[in-house]
């Protein structure tokens, strides 16, 4: 459950390009999926083992964590920082319209299906992002559509939404990511892979591409990273604080405990609500505007 989140009414649909918060977690309008189909284990972000399929002993009979004002408090941080991008409300109310309490017997099918419609909620959380960017207008048309065909598959039947080939699908829609993120790091300043500024005219230069490295813990405060291909980067941990990260492309990068204290990620690309709820911030942090600033960041850190 993240920290902040905002209320989408389940079952309407978001139009390409159109608001992205309806792609958020609406916890009162769940079936409480993610405190039933996940697992976790004692850790330093959760409390207690709990295998998939078994209910949290925090959910109460209403759906609702009984500790969600103090998770943090209580020793589950990891509850804080996921965000479901509004798979629970489609999967409670419009795929299934009745609990797993209520008919047992579909309890693990709803569950399943619950991995799959994230995993779909993600890709059109991403594909509404390169729709609202003018430097991706040259694939505009083909965004449109994919945007328009996932959403369609939301909308199927449990039977159908548990045949289809996500990873197939996914591929599909990465291969059209890529090319929003070639063309809005294009246009992005920052240095190039060797090091030096982008001038102003003549051939652009190439970003520097940091895709699936190891930067855990990595000092880079204050660096200049826009333009930056960093996608699947490890950056637990890493020292992101002052950065400007604008146009710098973050998808799947994993920002938990990284400082982004006084960083610009306004016109990141393709940041996500759970990737800046693991991470640190503060109030001179700087977030697109479709994310929201975690509770936690106003904490003393």
């Amino acid at each position: 459950m993240p920290d902040t989140h905002d209320h989408a009414r389940p079952g309407v649909n978001m139009s390409p390009g159109g608001d992205r918060l309806a792609l958020r977690a609406d916890c009162a309008d769940c079936f409480g999926l993610c405190c039933v189909a996940l697992p976790f284990a004692a850790s330093a972000d959760f409390a207690i083992t709990k295998d998939a399929g078994r209910p949290c002993p925090n959910l109460g009979t209403d759906f609702r964590c009984g500790i969600h004002a103090r998770l943090r408090e209580s020793g589950f941080p990891g509850c804080t920082v996921y965000d479901c991008f509004g798979a629970g409300q489609k999967v409670s109310k419009v795929t299934f319209g009745r609990s797993w309490r209520e008919e047992p017997a579909n309890a693990g099918r709803m569950f399943e299906v619950f991995a799959v419609m994230r995993h779909l909620h993600e890709l059109l959380w991403y594909l509404g992002e390169g729709l609202s960017l003018p430097e991706a207008r040259p694939v505009h048309a083909e965004l449109r559509r994919a945007f328009e065909d996932t959403e369609r598959l939301t909308l199927s039947g449990p039977g159908e939404l548990l045949a289809l080939d996500v990873a197939a699908h996914h591929d599909a829609v990465n291969g059209l990511l890529l090319r929003v993120s070639e063309l809005v790091r294009a246009a992005a300043g920052g240095p190039d892979s060797g090091g030096r500024s982008r001038g102003g005219k003549g051939r652009e230069r190439r970003k520097a591409d940091h895709r699936g490295a190891d930067l855990a813990g990595a000092r880079l405060r204050r660096a200049d990273l826009r333009g930056a291909n960093l996608r699947g980067a490890c950056l637990i941990g890493a020292d992101l604080s002052g950065a400007d990260l604008r146009g710098a492309d973050l998808i799947g990068a994993d920002l938990r405990a990284a400082d982004l204290r006084g960083a610009n990620l306004a016109e990141s690309l393709f940041l996500t609500q759970p990737q800046v709820n693991a991470a640190r911030g503060d109030e001179a942090t700087r977030l697109p505007a479709a994310l929201g600033r975690p509770a936690h960041w106003s904490l003393r850190q």
